[in-house]
């Protein structure tokens, strides 16, 4: 696949850029996708949920009403789940909910959303940039220029360039990564994928030694 290599004012430079097929163009594996998705948000949660059982509960354990003759259940306890303010029968405890996944796994994930995102034309090459100070303004400017200020984009850089990363965070639907902490969440997340031209040598090499 060929794509157009435009600049920071979303001008053509008249240079082609080729998307390697191993990477941009293999037939996605949907469930690949959902595994590492799925592990993702997983890793996500804090997982400190917790509910008072039976022996938590604060009361007193005295007997609060005879075992017979009242007509009613035998009841021991007010701290028992059938009372109001009583414990919680099997409620929620701290636990982890992490997993593992194998890199090969992960690697066709990544390289699954990216071939959906390419199929779809949701892919912009341009040149490399820098800023000179962070400045949202100018990063709006950029967006503007590609015809995405309205969508959710994802920035890939090849290395951290901390001016461009300051002026996309205060941008509610933009992000910017760099190359290697490309993740397939943040890529399906996205509307646009914008690689600049560095970065797309990065990730096709990356991916190409895994």
């Amino acid at each position: 696949m060929e794509l157009s290599v435009y600049n920071i004012e979303g001008k053509d430079t008249g240079r082609k850029v080729q998307l390697s097929e191993e990477i941009f163009g293999i037939e996605p594996n949907d469930h690949a996708i959902y595994l590492d998705v799925k592990q993702y948000l997983a890793n996500q949660r804090q997982g400190t949920h917790k509910t008072k059982e039976r022996a938590e509960v604060a009361g007193s354990t005295r007997k609060i009403k005879r075992q017979k003759g009242t007509g009613g259940a035998r009841a021991g306890s007010a701290k028992s789940p059938l009372f109001r303010s009583g414990g919680t029968i099997f409620g929620p405890r701290p636990r982890s909910y992490r997993f593992k996944l194998n890199k090969k796994l992960k690697r066709l994930a990544r390289i699954s959303s990216l071939s959906y995102k390419a199929k779809n034309g949701q892919v912009i090459v341009i040149e490399d940039f820098t800023l000179e100070a962070p400045k949202t303004k100018e990063y709006v400017a950029i967006l503007s220029n590609l015809n995405i200020e309205n969508q959710k984009s994802l920035m890939v850089l090849p290395d951290v360039d901390q001016n461009v990363i300051r002026s996309a965070r205060n941008i509610q639907k933009a992000k910017v990564v760099t190359s290697n902490g490309l993740i397939t969440y943040n890529i399906l997340n996205a509307k646009t994928l914008v690689f600049t031209e560095s970065s797309i040598k990065n990730v096709e090499s990356m991916f190409n030694k895994q």
